[in-house]
Formats: C-alpha cells, structure tokens, sequence
C-alpha cells in the first residue's frame, strides 16, 4: 500500500451517504455513514449476516436501503418506518424509492421478481418475473436493478452476463452483453452505464450497443478496479465508483481504494481510502448531487 497521498481532499471531498456489503465479512453489524464537513455524522446498523448493498436519501432525509434479507426506511432520527421481508430462501439486494410511497425491489430467487411496492398500503402494484440462469442460487442472480425515465425496467443479470431493459408487460426491448454485470444506469443522454462485478470494469455503451466509453480494471494510474458495484454519472460528467474489496483476502483489504471519481478523460479527482472509518464500498450517493433522489433524477 503506498503512503503516497491520493487525489482529492477525502473525507472532505463531498457530503455522501455510504453503504458497503459483507463489511468484516459479516462477523459483526453492518454500518451505514452519512460524511459531513470531513465527518461521519450518522450512523446506522444492521446484523452481520445482512448485506447493505443499495442506499438512497429521499429528499425528507429518509433512507431507504436494501438488506439482503429485506429492505427497510429509516429516518433521520434511526426510526424504521417500513419493512419488507425477503421470502425464506429468496435474497434482496435493490431498493429503489420511486416517490416517496413506493419502492422498486428486486426478490432474488425461484421465481426470481422485481416488483414495485406500496410502502403504505404493503400492496404489489406491479411484478415481473425475471430470467436467471440458476433459480436454485438466489445470491447470484441479480444485484440492482433500475426503473427508468422512459417508465421501463433496467436490469443487470450478474448470473446471466448481461443488462436487459424491459418494457411495462415485462418484454425485452433492449439488451447488451455486459460480463458479471452488476449495476446499469440509463444516461440522460440514452447511453447505459454498467460496472463489470468480478473482472473490474466501468462501461457506457449507446443504443447500438457499442461501447463509447470505458475504464478497464488496471488503466487507472496506482488504482486497481477490484469488484465494481454501483456506478454512478454526476451531473458535471464525471462518474463514481464504488470499488468493493471482497475478492481480495481480507488482509489486503486496506490496499483498496474504496471509492474513485473520475472526469471523462479519466483523470482521477478523488480517490478515497479509509479503512478507519469504512468497509467495503457498495453503494454511494453523494448528497451535494441536483435534483430529487426519489424521482429518478440523479443517474445512480
């Protein structure tokens, strides 16, 4: 691990909220920070052997994050004012507010499902059933999933290796090979932004499917991409990534640069480090960010 300094200002760099799966490989709770002014302000836990793996701050200060073996909302005050739990056998790892009375979930298992869900009501307002390769392996099968502007559903098939997009009947529409993928952002300019889970890639392909532009798992100068998760477009044009360290022994993990913001010419802005105050890195929003999380506006 080198001493050298990485590019930006750390903790200081932006507000965000930070989420991590497998954090101390499960052997104690699972922390999710909100950072501010340089300092994490808040703080949330759930037990080992649950996986945060996707946080969004609504814009009422809730959160509302995936679990593993549920997703829940949680406010400011560390309240839970919503659960929804994952069926025996099955495993959750999206949670995505649409609105402040609904949320995306994607239930992994036989049959694998994403369905939209009335926090207050508890009601099933939609539900597709989606492919997997191995209906028996519910970790495996998908990570997020994305509901999109165009009203359509934007999955990544980490077990099948590629992102497909559904329309409202749940008919594919669009689709593209992507290796272990296990984000996919819809662009505002129509383009899709996918991280590649084990071979350590971020890519943006166009409509055609071709790849316009990418990072590869060992083109960043000192910075290795280990496990990409969630992928994010900001709205300068920049993108970052959380770079998850659970292929790496556990003893290595302090060599992983957890979270990387690069510009379009891939020059490295910010680069952070801390394994004093975070894990794993496996969803990040970045609280200085324009627009309504909820409503789908920011590209995550």
């Amino acid at each position: 691990m080198s001493d050298a300094p990485l590019p930006g200002k750390g903790l200081a760099q932006h507000p965000f909220l930070y989420c991590g799966e497998w954090e101390n490989r499960g052997k104690s709770n699972q922390t999710m920070r909100i950072v501010r002014g340089g300092e994490v302000v808040w703080t949330f836990y759930i037990p080992g052997k649950e996986e945060f793996g996707d946080c969004t701050r609504m814009s009422n200060g809730n959160i509302v994050f995936s679990r593993r073996l549920g997703a829940s909302e949680v406010t400011s005050g560390k309240k839970l004012v919503w659960h929804y739990e994952a069926p025996p056998g099955s495993e959750i790892h999206t949670a995505q507010p649409i609105g402040k009375d609904r949320v995306l979930i994607m239930l992994n298992g036989n049959p694998a499902k994403a369905m939209i869900v009335n926090k207050k009501s508890g009601d099933v307002e939609r539900e597709w059933t989606i492919p997997v390769r191995r209906p028996e392996n519910a970790h495996g099968q998908v990570r997020h999933i994305r509901w999109t502007k165009a009203n359509t559903l934007l999955v990544a098939h980490l077990d099948l290796g590629k992102v497909v997009e559904y329309d409202t009947k749940g008919k594919a529409i669009w689709s593209v090979d992507a290796p272990s993928a296990w984000a996919a952002v819809r662009l505002k300019n129509g383009n899709t932004l996918i991280s590649g889970n084990q071979h350590g890639w971020v890519r943006e392909v166009n409509k055609a499917g071709q790849i316009v532009w990418e990072i590869t798992k060992n083109e960043l100068p000192g910075i290795t991409l280990e496990v990409v998760q969630e992928v994010t477009r900001l709205a300068n044009g920049n993108t970052l990534i959380n770079n998850w360290s659970g292929s790496r022994p556990f003893e290595e993990w302090p060599n992983v640069v957890q979270l990387i913001e690069v510009t379009p010419d891939k020059k490295v802005v910010w680069a952070l480090r801390d394994w004093k105050n975070f894990g794993p890195a496996s969803s990040t929003q970045l609280l200085d960010e324009p627009g309504v999380p909820e409503n789908g506006d920011q590209q995550r």
